[in-house]
């Protein structure tokens, strides 16, 4: 008896687990609007590169799109983790560049290097005269077989530190050693 009731309540929570990832994998994800394909991203690296100047930083762009996970899962990274805000705030003016098959910003991107061959998303330092000082494949940046055990797919807080350190304003005109 004791055993045919420890089978019925196995079977129904394998038929309740079952039913909850159904339920999962068929709702629909809310559309992710980190990108915006109608920004002019000319204006926009116009407009950091001059605040950047002014203020003795660099500019990070971030070039990338809203169908791309892992620019998705950069830019949650960035949001949850005070350290990074404030270093890229710190020390950046953060600039976010389309690249979808709605813009491909092919002007622009040319301008930049053609950082896309690289994958996305892919980010571009620039100093505050526009001029590309570094183009860094964000396939570095990611966790390692450990991390990802433990954390899941995604970047690595402490490689996206130390990328974004060796490319500040003040790492680039440190007094020489």
């Amino acid at each position: 008896m004791k055993l045919k009731a420890l089978l019925f309540l196995a079977l129904i929570s394998v038929a309740a687990a079952g039913q909850a990832q159904d339920k999962k994998e068929g709702e629909k994800k809310e559309a992710v609007h980190i990108y915006n394909p109608n920004a002019n991203a000319q204006a926009d690296l116009n407009t950091a590169i001059s605040k950047a100047k002014k203020e003795k930083k660099n500019v990070l762009v971030q070039v990338g799109g809203n169908w791309c996970i892992w620019c998705i899962r950069f830019h949650e990274l960035v949001d949850k983790t005070p350290e990074l805000k404030k270093l890229i705030g710190d020390n950046f003016e953060w600039v976010l560049v389309n690249w979808s098959p709605e813009n491909k910003n092919t002007a622009v991107l040319s301008k930049l290097g053609n950082p896309g061959r690289f994958g996305f998303p892919v980010f571009v330092v620039l100093d505050g005269e526009g001029k590309v000082l570094h183009i860094q494949d964000s396939g570095y940046l990611e966790r390692d077989a450990e991390e990802s055990k433990t954390e899941g797919k995604g970047h690595s807080i402490k490689k996206v530190q130390g990328f974004l350190n060796n490319w500040t304003y003040k790492a680039l005109h440190a007094p020489t050693i």
